[in-house]
């Protein structure tokens, strides 16, 4: 039995990108049956390829960002690598790259020679800032979007200084909408005329996307949200709790009839049937105490006992998942959200599944990330150069 066709296939993608945001786009596009062809610098390449933990010299995670993707060396500033490139991108259908604006115009593929070189590409670009404004050409990083768009400014305690959120979002947010706008780049390609475009992606503009309604509460009443810990602010009761046990639980009650339920698991049908409790804005007004009875209740019975009593009351609950807890619960397991891989030396190891699930046409991981330059012989000779003369282009370091 065949199995369908993943929904990119017969995309190429030509990635430029390094470290997260660019590379992420790329691996999203790769997951789902694109031909992604990372562009990589033969003196060492991705820098991610080094980053956090390292197995026999390479990054864990560079396995898991880099899969299903070709890995090319090419020197952009010889000739050669460079002719290479606009072979390459003459037959794509998107090129990701995440450089400071201004480098692809250095190198002489400014949007205007790609697009009458290849009329129908379509051309993301992922930056700290955009492709305009005063701060275009200055560097920036996801923590600087993450800074400017909003979100540092209202992640911590209000009486602490703002913390990140334990991953790099930034990058991820801007790399999701880098996939976003080069689909609907590509549906309007299809539907109207064959011609590419820009997808200009600044990383405070994606952080800042996300900010709900930061922006008509200030510009409306003057209002600024800030740090608010655990609990969100105007919707109550969701915040996290601590057990008997040591251990955290996420409780999101603040429905009203999950609210009654929720009381009157934990003993208290006078505060279920209490009339000034029965909406969102009452509760809220009574919110410290509300919180205190929950504080307490939950302090005095350890994590297990805590979910079983919530899952009886169909009360929204969740205990702060380490990733050993991610590896043995039963739900990521159902979903195939650990998928068995092997390391170069043969080592199996799980890296995480793909998402979103499509019914018809799923995504899959063929292999994880190559070896540096590991296809080159295979892309170039695609692009019609012989053995010999990619010897010769090995010896002049072009690629």
């Amino acid at each position: 039995m065949n199995l369908p066709d993943k929904p990119l296939a017969g995309l190429k993608v030509i990635e430029l990108g390094t470290l997260i945001a660019g590379p992420f786009a790329a691996r999203i596009c790769a997951e789902f049956g694109a031909q992604v062809i990372k562009v990589e610098s033969p003196d060492g390449g991705d820098p991610l390829r080094k980053w956090r933990k390292l197995y026999e010299g390479t990054s864990l995670w560079w396995f898991v960002q880099a899969r299903n993707k070709q890995s090319i060396t090419l020197n952009l500033k010889h000739a050669e690598g460079l002719e290479v490139l606009k072979m390459l991108l003459a037959e794509a259908d998107i090129l990701i790259e995440n450089f400071r604006p201004g480098v692809l115009e250095k190198l002489g593929l400014g949007w205007d020679v790609l697009h009458a070189l290849n009329p129908k590409l379509v051309m993301v670009r992922l930056s700290g800032f955009g492709q305009s404004g005063p701060m275009q050409d200055q560097p920036g990083f996801g923590a600087v979007g993450e800074s400017m768009g909003g979100l540092r400014y209202i992640t911590g305690f209000e009486d602490r200084p703002p913390v990140r959120t334990g991953i790099s979002i930034g990058d991820s947010i801007a790399a999701l909408w880098g996939v976003i706008g080069a689909l609907m780049a590509l549906r309007h390609r299809e539907v109207n005329g064959g011609q590419g475009q820009v997808v200009d992606v600044a990383l405070y503009e994606a952080v800042f996307a996300m900010m709900e309604s930061m922006v008509p509460e200030f510009d409306v009443f003057g209002f600024i949200r800030e740090r608010s810990g655990n609990i969100m602010p105007g919707i109550t009761p969701s915040s996290i709790h601590t057990c008997a046990d040591g251990k955290h639980i996420q409780i999101g009650a603040n429905g009203d009839a999950i609210f009654q339920r929720f009381m009157r698991a934990i003993d208290r049908s006078d505060l279920a049937d209490d009339p000034s409790l029965t909406d969102n804005a009452g509760r809220d007004r009574r919110r410290d105490e509300l919180y205190g009875v929950i504080e307490r209740w939950v302090a005095n019975l350890p994590l297990a006992q805590v979910e079983a009593i919530l899952k009886q009351a169909e009360v929204p609950a969740s205990r702060i998942y380490s990733a050993e807890d991610m590896f043995k619960d039963p739900q990521f397991l159902a979903r195939e959200m650990f998928l068995q891989a092997r390391l170069p030396d043969g080592k199996p190891f799980r890296m995480p599944g793909i998402v979103p699930k499509l019914s018809d046409t799923p995504g899959a991981v063929e292999w994880t990330g190559p070896a540096l330059g590991e296809h080159n012989q295979q892309v170039l000779s695609a692009l019609g150069y012989s053995p010999e003369q990619i010897a010769k282009m090995k010896s002049s370091g072009a690629i």
